[in-house]
């Protein structure tokens, strides 16, 4: 009986096999059949909710306004040659647009890196404007190492009051008390004060006890190991009697808030390498944030929102704009977006190239004369099938950032070509070591500062290029470069409140045919005019006095004017997907 009850078991076990097998089999065919009746995208590209508010209304709004117009993402210029008129007294070589990165309106910022270069004198600075891709001073800090080992320059720059990327940042340690007000022009349209440069304003709560403040210390990296000449920026207020407290080691040191101007500074200091603020009395007073710099060489300014597309910047005030300007003297403002505009399900971005256009136009009136850079959606990866490509979407976004690069006079970086084209983010995140993220959309440290490198790369070679086609030749006698340098100044404890260092005036530059600083944009909205610390370190000593200097003024000799587009065949059509 034993060997009976052996061969059935064998037997029954071939036959389950047998018909799972069979049924694997069959599955598998199914699918194949039914493959064709599948979505080729698993994931819904249809935006879900979200927390900022004001930049999804922003883009629906354009999205509407699309609806009813006649227009297609389509390369207008495509194999054109782009030709320029000089500027003092350089003109770039033709480019098509398909190769367009516009290094001619890029050399009023050229010119004053190289006297800065030449002299070792002046101060050149940038405003990088940015999404999560640059969150926690990714990016921008490996961009600013390489400007300021080159061109010198000390200090963080403009650093908020308060910060959702406080923590994942390594380039400051910043802390602050959680009974802060903000308002940010993601969420609100009409703040009640202006935004500041950097897209918010914040308000301290009434609170004798605790009173709102917070604390911050340099890091042991090169160029950053100082808060530089610390100066607090703040609003118009009616409140007479705020005051900032500010504790460095065992000493404090008290002053008044005197809120009267449009835009007030306060110097807190020469250099020291932490400190703690509190703010007496201050509840009604808008705050914007804290400078650090030595007022010579290259500083960047990391201004970063998540979930930005890009379109709240047409919400800046003008006049207050302006008078950042006139104490910050920016000479190149940089726009890096696109991974937001990614989320909205559709590959004609004529509405966003037109939207864009108007905020780059906004830009100029608020501050004249500077130039400005585009840098593109880098490469993002989403799931087809069963596998991760290059998002249908990125290559049209990348085609309407240049354009609206090329129709407002701004220079261009195209991200997505520099990082290695169709299908580089799956590389980035699965070779070893890997350079992005398992969401196949941000970059890791490793690969931030390599995109860093490819910036500064690209920006380089037209700085590289601007100096060989300038050559010795004299400037224009209208191109007037200051590079006085005031003498060094002790700190003045009873200095009045706004002793901020004013900026050069700069002539307006009408670049690439871009509006006037003084035209209106259309369809941008203006805005109307108990806590305890976070835990952290204690306020370091006072470091080393740094002494200020002034930054050069370069106004343009000649405008640079829009490309003048030659005729030649049929340009090629934008095509719509990359797989």
């Amino acid at each position: 009986m034993e060997p009976t009850e052996n061969n059935d078991i064998k037997t029954g076990n071939k036959s389950y096999f047998f018909r799972a097998y069979l049924i694997v089999a069959i599955a598998a065919v199914g699918m194949l059949g039914f493959k064709k009746f599948l979505p080729s995208k698993i994931f819904t590209e249809t935006p879900g909710n979200t927390k900022n508010v004001v930049v999804d209304s922003l883009m629906l709004e354009a999205l509407e306004d699309a609806k009813k117009e006649k227009a297609s993402g389509k390369d207008t210029l495509g194999k054109a040659q782009l030709s320029y008129e000089e500027t003092y007294g350089v003109k770039f070589p033709a480019e098509t647009s398909d190769d367009y990165k516009g290094y001619q309106y890029l050399i009023p910022f050229y010119e004053k890196l190289m006297q800065l270069e030449k002299t070792g004198e002046g101060n050149v600075r940038i405003a990088y404007f940015g999404d999560s891709m640059t969150d926690g001073d990714m990016i921008v800090k490996d961009l600013r190492a390489k400007l300021q080992a080159r061109f010198g320059g000390e200090g963080v720059g403009f650093v908020n009051i308060t910060s959702e990327s406080a923590p994942s940042r390594s380039t400051l340690t910043h802390m602050f008390s959680d009974n802060w007000k903000t308002q940010s022009y993601l969420k609100v349209k009409h703040p009640a004060r202006p935004f500041g440069v950097n897209g918010h304003v914040f308000f301290s709560t009434h609170d004798t006890v605790h009173p709102a403040g917070g604390q911050s210390a340099a890091q042991n990296v090169s160029h950053l190991t100082s808060l530089n000449s610390p100066t607090l920026f703040y609003g118009r207020s009616g409140n007479g009697n705020a005051q900032v407290r500010v504790v460095v080691g065992k000493d404090t040191i008290v002053k008044k808030l005197t809120a009267t101007g449009l835009l007030n500074t306060v110097k807190l200091g020469d250099a020291y390498r932490g400190f703690k603020a509190s703010f007496i009395k201050a509840d009604t007073i808008p705050f914007y944030g804290f400078n650090f710099d030595n007022g010579k060489g290259v500083h960047v300014d990391n201004f970063s929102n998540r979930g930005n597309s890009g379109l709240a910047i047409g919400n800046f005030n003008t006049p207050l704009m302006k008078a950042f300007q006139e104490k910050l003297g920016y000479d190149l403002i940089v726009l890096h977006y696109g991974t937001n505009v990614l989320n909205y399900g559709t590959r004609d971005y004529t509405w966003y190239e037109k939207r864009m256009a108007r905020v780059v136009a906004h830009l100029r009136e608020c501050f004249p004369g500077t130039a400005i850079l585009i840098i593109s959606t880098a490469d993002k990866s989403t799931k087809y099938g069963t596998e991760m490509k290059t998002d249908s979407a990125v290559v049209p976004l990348t085609r309407a950032q240049k354009r609206f690069a090329e129709k407002s006079g701004a220079g261009y970086v195209n991200l997505y070509t520099l990082m290695g084209g169709n299908g580089s983010m799956v590389k980035w995140v699965e070779e070893e070591p890997a350079r992005a993220n398992k969401d196949y959309t941000h970059f890791n440290f490793r690969g931030s500062k390599q995109i860093g490198d490819l910036i500064y790369n690209q920006m380089n070679n037209g700085y590289e290029k601007y100096k060989a086609l300038r050559g010795g030749k004299p400037l224009p006698k209208d191109a007037v470069i200051d590079l006085s340098v005031p003498k060094p100044q002790k700190p003045d404890t009873n200095a009045k409140p706004d002793s901020f260092k004013l900026a050069p005036q700069k002539a307006p530059l009408p670049a690439g045919g871009a509006a006037s600083p003084k035209a209106t944009v259309p369809g941008v909205v203006k805005p109307a005019a108990g806590s305890t610390l976070k835990p952290g370190t204690n306020a370091g000593k006072p470091a080393a006095t740094a002494a200020p200097a002034a930054k050069p003024t370069v106004q343009p000799a000649t405008p640079v004017t829009k490309p003048v587009v030659k005729p030649v065949v049929t340009p090629k059509a934008d095509t719509t997907h990359v797989q």
